[in-house]
């Protein structure tokens, strides 16, 4: 063991003794230090505290014999701790070769600290979870890295790479990405779930309809999540926590954080039957799709919302087909889980019509490239890797800091998704620059 492993271990057992003084299901009769009895009446039901410990995470797999580290009731609010990647161990210092050592020393895992199981009395399979989001609070602190030569959109391309720590200043809600760069901050779960229906020990990298690693950046602090329940209790769970993403997280990791306060109230519908996640946000519907093949994420996609119109709109599935196209909102969630993502966000005021144009040339306030194949997963390559060049030649940037902004900031937007032909466009704002520091 070196001197850098030593204190590591000396760390994570510090912060494994302090976060123990919290009895882990505790009822929060004072709501975080900082509180009163009066703030949890805010939320509902009984509130409870859970930290993350050594005790009550498990590190880049779920498996449902896994026995829950609390129980609560339908309609309790809980408010976890989230903690960075493998056990607390990226943190600002460690490099970028030790981050690979933590890859590729741990075959078969995921990279997520994930805090959980949580047991929700009542919930059975066939039932649905309702989740919200009540607050988020991230740390000071995130990071950006992609690991050399593995994962990513582009791993044979960037057989180099590099790692950023940043600074969350979240008076201002933004990252210095770099000088003169600065990231919007919205805070949300990349990863957040229940458990699978199958038996047995699973990574947590590839997202599913027991949600997971979903990195859907829309679902940030004051949304709801309705997941449907695969086993008794549901065994919900979190980690994976961000800072900031841009849709398509290329290079493999958004802005990765870790949270003070993941506050979420629980709920078990008895009367509402999902196959997949679907996400309430206060304008909109989303849908997903997951899979290997960009294509069949789309399919899935799409005929999530076709099925959400359907029942939104009491249309048929022909009419809900038609109308799709003009009023929901198609992004690239992510291309770097092993399962792609895509999702739909249709609106909640039926009278709204059209979704934003999809630009194919640069606007004023946006840099923008285009890819169209026949092949959505092509069309997604070419116009990401077109990204990442445009902002080598027009900003004079590495080609890392390059791949770096293009995962944190890009918003790759699918377009035609019908004909022989798909189209992905993706949009980085300009208003990222901002004036550097002297």
């Amino acid at each position: 063991m070196n001197i850098k492993e030593k204190c590591l271990k000396k760390r994570l057992i510090h912060l494994s003794a302090v976060a123990t003084f919290a009895v882990v299901g505790t009822v929060a009769s004072s709501f975080l230090s900082a509180q009163s009895k009066t703030d949890a009446s805010q939320f509902p039901g009984t509130t409870y505290l859970l930290p993350a410990t050594l005790e009550t995470t498990q590190w880049g797999w779920f498996n449902n014999a896994q026995p829950p580290v609390l129980k609560v009731k339908s309609g309790d609010t809980v408010v976890m701790e989230t903690m960075m990647h493998a056990h607390n161990q990226v943190i600002p210092g460690v490099s970028i070769e030790e981050l690979k050592k933590l890859r590729t020393d741990n075959p078969g895992r995921g990279p997520h600290t994930l805090t959980g199981p949580i047991y929700v009395e009542g919930a059975e399979p066939g039932d649905v979870l309702k989740v919200k989001l009540n607050r988020i609070v991230p740390r000071a602190y995130g990071t950006n890295f992609n690991i050399p030569g593995m994962f990513g959109q582009f791993p044979k391309d960037f057989q180099d790479g590099q790692v950023k720590y940043l600074y969350l200043d979240m008076n201002r809600k933004v990252a210095e990405f770099a000088p003169g760069i600065e990231i919007p901050l919205r805070p949300f779960p990349g990863t957040i779930g229940v458990a699978r229906a199958e038996p047995g020990q699973y990574s947590s990298v590839p997202p599913g309809e027991y949600g997971g690693n979903m990195d859907i950046r829309d679902m940030t602090e004051g949304a709801t999540l309705y997941l449907p329940v695969w086993v008794k209790g549901a065994l919900f769970w979190s980690g994976d926590s961000h800072a900031a993403q841009g849709n398509g997280e290329v290079n493999l990791t958004a802005i990765e954080t870790a949270y003070k306060e993941l506050n979420v109230s629980v709920e078990v519908l008895k009367n509402k039957k999902l196959d997949m996640p679907r996400i309430e946000t206060d304008k909109s519907w989303i849908t997903v799709g997951f899979d290997k093949d960009l294509n069949l994420a789309i399919d899935g996609a799409k005929a999530q919302t076709v099925k959400f119109i359907v029942e939104q709109r009491g249309v048929s599935p022909d009419a809900a087909a038609k109308l799709m196209p003009s009023i929901s909102d198609c992004r690239v969630s992510q291309v770097v889980n092993v399962k792609k993502g895509i999702h739909c966000m249709t609106p909640k005021d039926v009278k709204v019509k059209g979704i934003p144009p999809r630009p194919t040339a640069e606007t004023p306030t946006e840099f923008v490239t285009v890819g169209t194949d026949a092949d959505a997963n092509k069309a997604m390559d070419t116009a990401s890797m077109a990204m990442i060049e445009l902002l080598q030649q027009k900003k004079g940037m590495t080609r890392l800091d390059a791949y770096g902004l293009a995962s944190v900031a890009m918003d790759c937007r699918v377009g035609e998704m019908n004909g022989p032909q798909k189209s992905i466009h993706c949009v980085l704002p300009k208003s990222v620059w901002v004036t550097a520091k002297k």
